[in-house]
């Protein structure tokens, strides 16, 4: 029985290192937009688009993937997802990149990371079903709080090396790279992990039928307040930066700092917010509280947009609180669903996540050129607290006490 309970940390690691495999990619392509400008030669048009392409495609495969999680298992799903995702970062590194000697047009490109999105989708539905099936509802809380740390501590890995690897050897060899650590991480879970599809499809069958989290009302609330909490996140990571550097004129190193202090701090909170919500029950009135709390912060940056201190400070705790949340709400909208359904709900809030990751830095940048600085943190600030809209139960109609009918 012990062999078994280490046995599902084992799993979780490797959940964990199929999530930082793909957000390698995710994190570590976009860090290097400005070498791609350069050596592609790329309008700041041509690379916005090329940039957004991943997660573009995440978005429009996390349901269908969720859906075949659930049909034919989460680790067939996995590793399918991972060597597609491989094949295709091996097919740009061959085919698309300054180093082949053909001229690429942007939109090829684009395509392609579209393409590497839509396969790599399949790594949080597909990861996260495998969590639920190897924990208990006191436990998964904290678990999936660990796989969703997994997104900034491979963006991390992926922000040191896809640069430095472009930059000193070409981006052939980048993308390469790419591939060769999606193919490795998905033999190992081949090889290495079991599944517990057969059960969870053998429990399904002695229940009622399961209703589809698509037609559920209470999942889909909490899928959307995801996609409202996205934007503090997502804002922050890709323009904070240009905000700390072109209104309170931050040096570069600091910026760096900031960022990947965020991203780790962030990581630390989401695995603290996993094991607070496990033990208290606690995870819609956590989300509703991170909803305030994030959108109060954005909002009080409006008022300190042009404050060395205040507008650093105001950053970091928008961009920490943008990251807390997503193990609670990955958790939750799973419980929701039920374990046999567990994949279809997780590619419904992947879908809005990464919808809004697409979405938060066209709007941030449009904003900007349009109203300016303190007009986008006010914007990012009234869509954090739409989530707590989402997140909010209706009110039961209480039935006539015994007293108050004596009465």
């Amino acid at each position: 029985m012990s062999e078994k309970n280490n046995y599902r940390w084992f799993v979780l690691g490797a959940g964990v290192l199929a999530q930082a495999a793909f957000a390698m990619g995710f994190a570590g392509i976009p860090v290097a937009g400005v070498l791609m400008r350069d050596i592609y030669g790329f309008s700041l048009f041509e690379l916005g688009v090329v940039l957004g392409a991943m997660g573009l495609g995440v978005a429009i495969s996390e349901i269908i993937w969720g859906i075949l999680t659930d049909k034919l298992g989460d680790k067939t799903v996995l590793v399918i997802g991972l060597w597609l995702s491989a094949g295709t970062f091996a097919f740009i590194s061959h085919f698309l990149t300054p180093e082949s000697g053909a001229p690429i047009n942007y939109l090829m490109l684009s395509c392609a990371l579209m393409a590497a999105g839509a396969f790599g989708g399949s790594i949080n539905s597909s990861s996260g079903r495998t969590v639920m099936s190897w924990f208990d509802d006191s436990e998964r809380g904290f678990a999936m709080s660990i796989r969703q740390t997994a997104i900034p501590v491979g963006g991390a890995i992926g922000t040191a090396l896809i640069p430095w690897l472009a930059y000193s050897y070409g981006f052939n060899t980048a993308f390469f790279f790419l591939a060769i650590t999606g193919f490795f991480v998905g033999m190992f879970i081949l090889i290495f992990v079991e599944s517990k599809h057969k059960e969870a499809k053998k429990a399904a069958k002695k229940k009622a039928d399961v209703p589809s989290p698509l037609k559920s009302f209470e999942v889909w609330k909490i899928t959307i307040a995801a996609g409202f909490l996205t934007v503090p996140q997502m804002s922050v990571l890709t323009f904070g930066g240009v905000y700390l550097k072109d209104v309170l004129n931050v040096e570069l190193s600091l910026i760096s700092l900031i960022l990947i202090s965020i991203q780790i701090g962030g990581g630390a909170l989401r695995i603290w917010s996993g094991y607070y919500t496990d033990k208290n029950k606690n995870r819609i009135t956590v989300l509703k509280q991170i909803s305030v709390i994030g959108g109060i912060s954005a909002l009080a940056l409006c008022f300190a947009v042009d404050s060395y201190i205040g507008g650093i400070t105001l950053l970091i705790t928008t961009g920490l609180i943008g990251h807390a949340w997503h193990g609670v709400a990955y958790t939750e909208t799973a419980v929701k669903a039920g374990v046999e359904r567990a994949g279809t709900a997780l590619g419904m809030i992947g879908t809005t996540v990464f919808l809004s990751a697409f979405l938060s830095p066209i709007m941030v940048s449009r904003v900007v050129d349009l109203s300016g600085w303190v007009a986008v943190w006010a914007i990012v600030g009234a869509l954090t607290l739409a989530a707590y809209v989402f997140l909010l139960s209706p009110k039961k109609k209480s039935s006539p006490s015994v007293t108050s009918v004596a009465n």
